[in-house]
């Protein structure tokens, strides 16, 4: 309880020099909104992140259908939206599609590619094509940590994890504050691609995108950064923080952009 203490954003009156120095940058969450404090400033960029959980009979033609409707619709240029990644989620949830969208000028893009959507007969069919072979869906809007590195095109082969954290309320701030310090933990190898947190949908949600070449290469990436000082602490510090946590490893489609 006491380490608890130190390390909340609640109001405090004080902070010991040591804790200041953990910090890549300090940022007071009384002044600004989360989403000013910690997304990036250069972009106004606004992901979206859709999870369809798929028919189990039906996974290999929900597969087949985005493979040939999605890059027709989204590669249109007078749409500005671009698909960042497409999966299928190998462990974790089973028969399960996750898609990362980018809408590049934040919510009047989006809502100028859904208002066009609409319009747009073939992405109507395939949206009543796609509801049949779906169980649930559901949806988050996100941006991205201004720490982390922005997510691009890779070649593979890669498999992908998506390591999901429902934090405690009132914490985002104290994440981002101590994840500006550990991604340079993460750095080397080239595993990281992206990190985001949510604004609608199930909030104080943060998502971290990994990419690896096989399940082994994973476990020695991980295991290694455990041996760099300053690791321990940072895990022990943002522990606390997290409520529940999910780690899905995923493959690629043909169509997605990270490979």
């Amino acid at each position: 309880l006491t380490c608890r203490g130190l390390v909340s954003s609640a109001g405090r009156p004080r902070e010991d020099s040591w804790l200041k120095s953990l910090f890549v940058r300090k940022v007071d969450p009384r002044k600004d909104a989360h989403s000013n404090l910690l997304a990036k400033r250069e972009t106004s960029s606004l992901y979206k992140l859709q999870i369809h959980n798929v028919k189990p009979e039906c996974l290999e033609a929900y597969n087949k259908l985005c493979q040939e409707v999605l890059p027709k619709i989204h590669e249109e240029k007078h749409y500005p939206c671009a698909l960042v990644g497409t999966w299928n989620t190998w462990y974790g949830e089973q028969d399960q599609a996750v898609h990362l969208w980018r809408y590049e000028g934040g919510y009047p893009a989006l809502n100028e590619v859904m208002n066009k959507l609409r319009q747009n007969k073939e992405f109507t069919e395939f949206r009543k094509e796609r509801g049949n072979m779906l169980l649930s869906r559901k949806n988050q809007l996100l941006l991205e940590f201004s720490f982390w590195n922005e997510p691009v095109p890779r070649e593979g082969p890669n498999i992908y994890e998506l390591r999901s954290y429902q934090l405690r309320p009132g914490t985002m701030i104290e994440w981002g504050n101590y994840w500006a310090r550990a991604i340079r933990f993460r750095q080397d190898n080239n595993e990281a691609v992206g990190g985001f947190f949510s604004q609608i949908g199930q909030l104080y949600m943060v998502h971290h995108l990994w990419a690896y070449k096989d399940l082994q290469t994973r476990e020695d990436i991980r295991n290694a950064a455990w041996h760099k000082p300053g690791w321990d602490e940072l895990v022990y510090y943002t522990v606390p923080l997290i409520q529940e946590m999910e780690s899905r490893i995923m493959i690629p489609l043909k169509i997605s952009p990270l490979q």
